[in-house]
């Protein structure tokens, strides 16, 4: 199987989308930023449909999927507390998720044998929940004029990723007294 497929080329175009999403959103073009993530969001669908519609999932591609993931939705949260587009503590539920499940799978991974991290609803959920709430931002501040959005959905944002974070260490410590 050869290791640069379609899909994971789209995960390496997403990863490499990043710098100039930031260098977009740093030098004011709102509208550039905006369509970058959008392709961005796009690949990150796609390249996973792809994978397992064509049989073409490789280790590189579990690999890099997620920390393409990681890095979109973690750059993006940090620079959008940092514009005060978002509230600080909803970056940082975001970031404190992300980095317990990632210490948490380096963690297990050192402690018994690799680990593959498989995605739980809930944790869908937060993701989309999160690329909604930026898309949404991003929108409002570059395409269209919208409201901000409701604090009660910026609370479901971070409840939903605050217990995908519980549920994926309540699986990590049932991994742990498996071993």
């Amino acid at each position: 199987m050869r290791v640069l497929n379609i899909p994971n080329t789209l995960t390496i175009l997403r990863i490499v989308i990043i710098p100039a999403f930031v260098t977009a959103i740093v030098y004011n073009s709102y509208t550039y930023a905006f369509y970058l993530f959008v392709i961005a969001a796009i690949t990150d669908m796609l390249d996973g449909m792809l994978a397992r519609l064509a049989d073409q999932k490789t280790p590189l591609g579990r690999f890099l999927d997620p920390l393409a993931d990681k890095f979109l939705l973690v750059t993006s949260f940090i620079l959008f507390a940092v514009y005060g587009w978002i509230p600080k503590w909803l970056a940082i539920t975001v970031i404190s998720r992300d980095l317990i499940v990632v210490i948490g799978w380096l963690v297990l991974s050192l402690l018994s044998h690799p680990v593959k991290i498989e995605p739980v609803i809930l944790g869908k959920t937060a993701i989309a929940l999160q690329l909604i709430t930026l898309t949404y931002i991003l929108m409002g501040i570059s395409i269209l004029t919208l409201p901000p959005l409701p604090r009660p959905f910026l609370l479901l944002t971070a409840a939903v990723t605050a217990l995908s974070g519980l549920q994926y260490i309540v699986r990590g410590f049932r991994l742990t007294s498996a071993t």
